[in-house]
């Protein structure tokens, strides 16, 4: 995975929110490097609301690596992705073996969804490996009940900070966590008495303290407005629990919903469509497993304790949007956090059929790892065929990218404009063409114009008035016109268009939107 994202981070292009994270981090790194004088990160559009770890953190690796700013955050969130790897794999091994660990990591390396987001995506997927390593660290916490070694505080204590450094949706790993200790003490009291369970839970508690501390010096370090107040976390959920934009309208089913009107289906069905099958298939088995071994009494209470705090994180919070109903959009990629105790589920189940092969006979085992092998293959052909896209999948049994273009949002965080602007600019250059006189070529964009201007570069203007321009850029979304103009480049993907650059030189004047973007 090192290795593929080594030489394929440059291939991913800028989505709508990549230039105001930059600056986001920036500031961050301003608001330190002035003594909190610059305090314009404090309150930069709504930004604050979140950690800017990731933000900030690329922005200092920019200084020293020998890349761009953006060609760093690609790089970056690889590196952050491959973290999450890392705990997946990890927690998968402590809670079932070796084979179960394997098959974690296997199944979350193959997960187009994650993989995808790893490069691009500044909030979601970093947090994802952020909650993945939590979850790693309190199952370790609770192998050592009740009293932690200082290596498991510490991992907590990061892992926790890094967490809500991300976002403040890290207080949802509270519940999972919280009822994962409730099993402990309850198998406790029933091994010896009341009195002494409780003993024993104040000491792991008191001993988990300073992984509370240094989980909040790392959230303020990280996400410096929530210590401003203490209350402002609080602020942050609160402003999240209401939709905090202009409603838009996106692709569901084929029909255009606004966002905070989303069906309760929406959740449920996307995770359906869009992760492999063989994740799907193996994480309901182990998900079913691990509850199953939660309620038992076979299992060591600790190794219960675990299984439970991973199941419940990685359903809880789809039931909970079920029933509150908050805005949805853009997919599943606010849930990618759900993914990675999902694989740990699925590398659950995978270890113990791989267990059982194995103790039938040898042959049994390798038609096991066959079918196995098998069905990573078929998410891999999918993330190889879409490339750099592959955030975009939807599995075979809902008919691939090209079977639901049309119904829902593929290419919504719009990537395709690097390739876009490379073909255009190897067009003219083929052609010899050179721009005007006195001016430069002119683009109007369909799509987010700062992702556009940054993957253009200094030989092109954009605008969104197509009135003056010499092409235009539009992604291949609903609310982008397909131009009856000529085409210069056409960026496809399994068949699916993802951008088009239209000549617009010598024709009447065409209009880009069918509707405003969001």
């Amino acid at each position: 995975m090192a290795i593929t994202a080594a030489l394929t981070f440059r291939d991913y292009g800028l989505g709508w929110d990549d230039h105001t994270h930059s600056q986001y981090g920036d500031l961050l790194l301003k608001l330190y490097g002035s003594g909190f004088a610059d305090r314009r990160a404090l309150s930069f559009v709504n930004l604050y609301f979140y950690g800017g770890g990731f933000d900030m953190a690329a922005a200092l690796a920019a200084k020293v690596l020998p890349f761009d700013l953006f060609e760093t955050r690609r790089l970056f969130g690889a590196a952050v992705g491959i973290v999450g790897l890392i705990g997946a794999w990890r927690l998968g091994r402590r809670l079932g073996g070796p084979l179960a660990g394997l098959s974690a990591l296997a199944l979350l390396a193959a997960c187009p969804i994650y993989y995808g987001h790893m490069f691009i995506n500044a909030k979601d997927a970093p947090f994802a490996a952020a909650m993945i390593v939590l979850l790693l660290g309190l199952a370790r916490a609770f192998d050592e009940y009740p009293a932690p070694g200082w290596r498991t505080v510490a991992l907590v204590g990061l892992a926790l900070g890094a967490a809500f450094g991300s976002r403040v949706l890290a207080a949802l790993a509270a519940a999972p966590a919280a009822l994962a200790l409730v099993l402990i003490v309850v198998a406790d009291a029933r091994a010896s008495d009341r009195r002494r369970a409780l003993v024993r839970l104040w000491h792991f508690v008191r001993r988990l303290i300073p992984a509370i501390v240094l989980a909040y010096l790392i959230m303020a370090l990280l996400w410096p407005w929530s210590v401003l107040n203490p209350l402002n976390p609080v602020y942050a959920v609160v402003y999240f629990d209401t939709f905090f934009e202009k409603p838009w309208r996106e692709l569901y089913e084929g029909v255009l919903i606004s966002v905070p009107q989303m069906p309760w289906t929406y959740l449920p069905h996307l995770i359906a469509l869009k992760l492999p099958e063989i994740m799907l298939g193996l994480g309901g088995l182990g998900l079913a497993g691990a509850l199953i071994a939660a309620a038992g009494s076979t299992a060591a209470a600790a190794r219960r304790a675990g299984l439970l705090m991973v199941a419940l994180s990685a359903v809880l919070p789809v039931a909970i949007a079920i029933i509150t109903r908050p805005a949805l959009y853009n997919g599943i990629r606010q849930f990618l956090f759900i993914v990675p105790p999902f694989a740990v589920l699925g590398g659950l189940a995978a270890g113990r059929l791989f267990e059982r092969a194995g103790a039938h006979s040898r042959a049994a085992l390798a038609a096991a790892a066959a079918i196995f092998a098998a069905g990573l293959s078929i998410p891999i052909y999918g993330m190889a065929e879409l490339h750099p896209y592959e955030y975009v999948y939807y599995n075979p049994s809902a008919g691939g990218v090209r079977g639901v273009q049309g119904r829902y949002m593929l290419d919504y965080w719009g990537l395709a404009f690097k390739q876009a602007a490379d073909e255009l600019r190897a067009r003219l250059a083929a052609g010899g063409e050179p721009p005007p006189p006195g001016r430069r070529w002119v683009v109007a964009i369909c799509g987010p114009q700062s992702s556009a201007e940054v993957e253009l570069g200094d030989q092109f203007e954009t605008t969104f008035d197509e009135k003056k321009a010499d092409f235009a850029m539009s992604l291949g979304t609903f609310y982008c016109q397909h131009l009856q103009r000529p085409i210069i480049a056409e960026i496809r993907r399994a068949g699916v268009v993802f951008a088009t650059v239209y000549d617009l030189r010598g024709g009447p004047t065409p209009k880009l939107l069918t509707m405003p973007p969001p």
